[in-house]
C-alpha cells in the first residue's frame, strides 16, 4: 500500500498487506493493495469488522502486518516507523487526550514529542484552536468539552507538528448530527489546504460527501474502489425492498414478476425490484400464504448502500 503526502511522495515498490489474528487464523486484512494520491481525501467504507481499523493501525505503525509492507509519505511502516510517525497525524476513533491537562497543554505536550520548541508549539496550538473554533476553551479541562469539541481537540493535536498525512478512524462516531456536520466542514477545509486525508467510516453520507475516492471493504477484502459518483453508478439499477416477517423468510416464494434477485436471512427477505415498491403487495401475499405476517418494510433507491448489499448480502452496520 502506498500513501503519498504533500512533501514526501513514495516511489519505491510496495507489497500487498495481510494481517492474520489468532492460532486458528482469521484474516482481518486479506491482500489489500491500494495507492492514495498526494492531496487526496480517501475513504475506507465498511461495517464493523471489515478491516478498516486494522488498515489504519498498520499505516500508523500501531499494528504489525503479518505480510507485506506499506509506504506512507515515502517511508516504510515496517522498516522506518519513526519516520512514518513524524510525517502523519492520527485522530483515533475515541478521543484519548490527557484529562489532567488543559486543552492547550494537551497540544503543547503532544508537539514536544516531535521536537517542536515550546514557543513555537504554543503559537501553533493557539492558531489551531482558533481555526477549529475552540479557542475560548484553551484553558478548560478536557472533561468540560462536548463530544464534538473533544474531536476538534483531537484534530488539533494531530496537526501540531504539521504532518503531511492525516488519518481519521471513524471520527464522527457518537456525535450528534450538528456536531458531525461541523466536523465535516473542518475536514473539507483541511483538504482544501492540500493535506492528504485517509478516513474510515461506516456512514454512507459521510463517505459520499467528503471523499475523492472510496475503498469498500468487508471481511478484510477490497470489494470496490472508485469515486463515490462512479460507485453509485455501479449500484444495481433496481430498487432494494426489504421485508421483515414474524417467521422464517426463506419460506416466502419470491418468484414475482419484476424481481431480479432475492435473498432470505432469518426473518428478513431482501429483493431487488425493477418495479420499485409495486411488488410489495405481492410479497405480503406470498408471506401470508406461508402463514407469515409482515412486521417491517424498507425501500432503498440505488446508492452506495445498495451497492454494498449487492456485493456482500449485508448492510453497512
Amino acid at each position: 500500500m502506498n500513501v503519498n503526502s504533500r512533501s514526501h511522495v513514495g516511489r519505491r515498490h510496495h507489497q500487498i498487506l495481510r494481517k492474520v489474528y489468532g492460532a486458528a487464523p482469521v484474516a482481518a486484512l486479506d491482500a489489500l493493495d491500494l495507492t492514495v494520491a498526494e492531496g487526496e481525501f480517501f475513504g475506507m467504507l465498511g461495517p464493523n469488522g471489515a478491516g478498516k481499523t486494522t488498515t489504519i493501525g498498520i499505516l500508523t505503525t500501531r499494528v504489525r502486518a503479518t505480510a507485506g509492507d506499506a509506504l506512507v509519505a515515502g517511508a516504510s511502516v515496517s522498516r522506518e516507523p519513526s519516520s512514518v510517525c513524524h510525517r502523519i497525524g492520527v485522530v483515533p476513533q475515541r478521543p484519548n487526550p490527557d484529562r489532567g491537562l488543559s486543552v492547550i497543554e494537551n497540544l503543547i505536550f503532544h508537539a514536544a514529542y516531535f521536537g517542536v520548541a515550546r514557543a513555537e508549539a504554543t503559537r501553533r496550538s493557539q492558531q489551531l484552536l482558533e481555526r477549529l473554533g475552540i479557542a475560548e476553551k484553551k484553558d478548560a479541562k478536557v472533561d468540560q468539552l462536548s463530544g464534538g469539541q473533544q474531536q476538534r481537540l483531537m484534530i488539533a493535536r494531530a496537526l501540531t507538528h504539521d504532518p503531511g498525512v492525516l488519518f481519521l478512524d471513524e471520527p464522527t462516531v457518537g456525535l450528534d448530527p450538528q456536531a458531525r456536520h461541523a466536523l465535516w466542514d473542518i475536514l473539507r477545509e483541511l483538504h482544501r489546504q492540500g493535506r492528504t486525508i485517509i478516513m474510515t467510516t461506516h456512514y454512507m453520507e459521510e463517505a459520499d460527501q467528503l471523499c475523492d475516492r472510496l475503498a469498500i471493504l468487508d471481511h478484510g477484502k477490497l470489494l470496490a474502489l472508485d469515486t463515490p459518483v462512479n460507485l453509485k453508478a455501479k449500484a444495481p439499477g433496481d430498487t432494494l425492498v426489504e421485508v421483515s416477517f414474524d417467521g422464517d423468510a426463506s419460506k416466502v416464494k419470491a418468484d414475482i414478476d419484476g424481481i431480479s434477485k432475492s435473498e432470505a436471512r432469518g426473518n428478513l427477505l431482501r429483493v431487488f425490484s425493477r418495479r420499485g415498491g409495486e411488488i410489495i403487495p405481492a410479497l405480503i401475499a406470498a408471506g401470508e400464504a406461508q402463514g407469515l405476517t409482515v412486521t417491517d418494510i424498507h425501500i432503498s433507491r440505488p446508492s452506495l448502500e445498495t451497492l454494498f448489499i449487492s456485493l456482500t448480502g449485508r448492510k453497512l452496520t
